[in-house]
C-alpha cells in the first residue's frame, strides 16, 4: 500500500510506501528536507501538515511538543503517513545543490586498514553500479548485527565514483565502530544508502576557503579540497587538522604533496596535547586558536567550512563570528555519537549552523 504525498512550497507529489517515513520518501525522489539527526530528537525537520493524517511514531515529546502536534506539526524523519498528506517545508534553494536522489548499494570490503592506533581506513568497493555525490556529503552504513545503521562522511572525491572511502575512529562502547575495528575484514559484504547530508561547497560564491576539521572531521574537507584542486579553483585554500598527539595525525604526507603542487593551498596540521619538548615543530592548539593565530582573528571575505565533534564546532564559530564572519559564511558538519545526538537541540536563530 502507499500514499501521495504532496510537497510544498514545491508543489510536488511523490508515492510513499506505508511505513516510510516522510524524509525518507522525500530524499529518495531527490527532494530536499532539512534535517539533522534523524532520529526525531532535534527537530531540525519539523514540518507542517496541511492536509491529511500522519503517525508521529517515536518523535521526542521535546523536539515535538503537545501543543505543536495539536497545531499540525510533525517531524518527517519519523512521521508515518495514514492517509494522502500534503506538507509544507521550509525548503530554501541553493545555487550550489544538486538534486541527487538516495538509493541503496550493496558493497564489498575492499581495503582495511590502520591509519592511526584508533583510526581505519575503509574502501567499499559498489557493486553493479556508480555513486553521485557532492564532495561533503556522508552515507548510512548497515552494520551485521548491529541495529540501525552508522553515518560516515565520504572522505573521496566525486570523480572516485567506484567505491566509498571512509574514515573512522573507534569510539569506546560504540557497537558499530567496535565491529568496524574488530570484526570486519577484506572481503565482506555489506549495505549502505546515500549520498545524505547538505554540507558541501559553495562553489558559486568564489572566494578564499578555510577548512577547520577535527580528528576524523578531516574525511569531508579531504573530499572537497580534492574535488576543488583537480577543478582547478584558485582562490586560496587552507586546512587546519586538529588532533590530540602526532600519533592521531594522519593523511599529512598526502596533505603536504597537494600542497606542494598547489600554491593555493596551505595544510596546517595541529596538536593540542603533544607533550612538551617533542620534536614537533608545528603548530600546537585547539584548532580555533590555530585559526586565531594565522588569520590574526579578522575573517572577512572568507568561507569557512567546519568538519568535527561538537565542542570543537561550537568554539570555532566563536571564534568566526567574533571576527567578523557571519551565519551565510559558515557552513558546519558536526560529528555526532548516539550521546551527543540524545541531547542535541538546534538554534531557531540558525540555519547553516
Amino acid at each position: 500500500m502507499s500514499y501521495q504525498l504532496t510537497v510544498e512550497p514545491v508543489g510536488e507529489t511523490i508515492e510513499v510506501e506505508e511505513g516510510q517515513t516522510i524524509l525518507d520518501a522525500c530524499l529518495r525522489q531527490g527532494i530536499y528536507l532539512p534535517y539533522a539527526c534523524g532520529h526525531g530528537l532535534c527537530g531540525t525537520c519539523k514540518v507542517d501538515v496541511l492536509d491529511g493524517e500522519v503517525d508521529h511514531a517515536d518523535a521526542s515529546s521535546f523536539a515535538l511538543m503537545d501543543f505543536e502536534r495539536s497545531e499540525g506539526k510533525t517531524l518527517a524523519c519519523s512521521a508515518r503517513m495514514k492517509s494522502d498528506v500534503t506538507i509544507e517545508a521550509d525548503i530554501e534553494e541553493d545555487p550550489d545543490q544538486r538534486r541527487i536522489p538516495i538509493q541503496d548499494f550493496n558493497v564489498t570490503v575492499e581495503t582495511l586498514e590502520n591509519l592511526t592506533h584508533d583510526v581505519k581506513g575503509l574502501r567499499l568497493r559498489l557493486e553493479g553500479k556508480t555513486i553521485d555525490f557532492q564532495a561533503g556529503q556522508y552515507v548510512n552504513l548497515k552494520l551485521p548485527g548491529v541495529e540501525g545503521t552508522r553515518a560516515f562522511s565520504i572522505a573521496n572525491p566525486p570523480s572516485e565514483n567506484g567505491h566509498v572511502d571512509l574514515q573512522i575512529r573507534l569510539l569506546p562502547g560504540g557497537k558499530g565502530t567496535t565491529y568496524i575495528h574488530e570484526v570486519l575484514k577484506e572481503g565482506d559484504k555489506l549495505t549502505l544508502s546515500g549520498p545524505y547530508g547538505r554540507f558541501f561547497v559553495r562553489k558559486s560564491r568564489g572566494g578564499p576557503l578555510l577548512f577547520l576539521a577535527g580528528g576524523t572531521g578531516v574525511s569531508s574537507p579531504r573530499s572537497m579540497i580534492l574535488d576543488l584542486l583537480a577543478e582547478g579553483y584558485a582562490e586560496p585554500i587552507t586546512l587546519i587538522h586538529g588532533v590530540r598527539t602526532r600519533a592521531d595525525l594522519y593523511g599529512e604526507s598526502e596533505f603536504e604533496a597537494l600542497a606542494a603542487k598547489h600554491p593555493n593551498f596551505r595544510y596546517v596540521p595541529a596538536l593540542s596535547s603533544e607533550p612538551e619538548g617533542s620534536d614537533w615543530a608545528g603548530e600546537r592548539g585547539f584548532v580555533h586558536d590555530v585559526a586565531a593565530r594565522l588569520y590574526d582573528k579578522l575573517f572577512e571575505g572568507l568561507t569557512a567550512y567546519l568538519c568535527g565533534p561538537p565542542p570543537m564546532i561550537e568554539a570555532c564559530v566563536n571564534m568566526l563570528m567574533q571576527g567578523r564572519l557571519f551565519e551565510k559564511h559558515i557552513l558546519t558538519e558536526r560529528f555526532l555519537t548516539a550521546k551527543d545526538d540524545k541531547k542535541t537541540t538546534r538554534s531557531p536563530l540558525f540555519k547553516t549552523i
